[in-house]
């Protein structure tokens, strides 16, 4: 619901290792709301979001330690650099990263050289790849991700589609709200469109 407003209904799907759901519809049909449902950050009107067999909701830290979200924005702090942007963030979560594991994971993800310039030096592009740096060193099984190409070149496109590939090929699952085309080279992709 957005405010007395009924945006989807009906909703029933699973995912399982390996494959990826591409979530599409018009802005405003909902689509980062039924992420945030999935994410647990959002309780659905009717309903429940199930995790292996289980409700999320008497899942708590188990769950959420399962998945990985990137969302419109970056969680980026100004006045770090992408290191320790990375560092804290992954601390935040429960996960020791220590510098030179940061700074490989920028490497992958195309922000060598630029790992510590202060985060408001870089492109609205370079900062989000450093948002998507966080999938790498995650360790989570279940990506959620929201418009994630958008600010992005072709360059980071393509890396981007490349880890998303790598994530699906050692096991991983991904739900991913986007209008382009994912064209990814491994496991199965279901489509699910939202009206407006």
């Amino acid at each position: 619901m957005r405010g007395d407003r009924l945006l989807f209904s009906d909703i029933n799907f699973s995912l399982l290792p390996g494959n990826v759901i591409q979530l599409t519809g018009p802005n405003g049909s909902g689509k980062t709301s039924l992420l945030r449902i999935i994410c647990g950050l959002l309780t659905p009107a009717e309903g429940e979001v199930r995790w292996q067999g289980t409700n999320i909701r008497s899942l708590g830290e188990e769950y959420s330690k399962s998945l990985s979200y990137v969302g419109h924005r970056n969680g980026v702090k100004e006045e770090l650099n992408p290191i320790e942007n990375l560092r804290i963030s992954n601390g935040l979560a429960g996960i020791s990263l220590t510098p030179a594991a940061a700074k490989s994971a920028l490497g992958k993800i195309g922000l060598t050289g630029r790992d510590t310039l202060p985060a408001r030096l870089l492109s609205e592009g370079q900062r989000r790849r450093l948002a998507l740096a966080r999938l790498i060193t995650s360790g989570a099984k279940l990506w959620i991700l929201d418009e994630v190409l958008t600010s992005l070149d072709r360059s980071a496109i393509a890396i981007m589609k490349t880890l998303i590939v790598e994530h699906l090929q050692n096991g991983g699952m991904a739900i991913i709200a986007t209008h382009q085309e994912l064209n990814l080279s491994a496991g199965s992709l279901q489509r699910l469109e939202l009206a407006s």
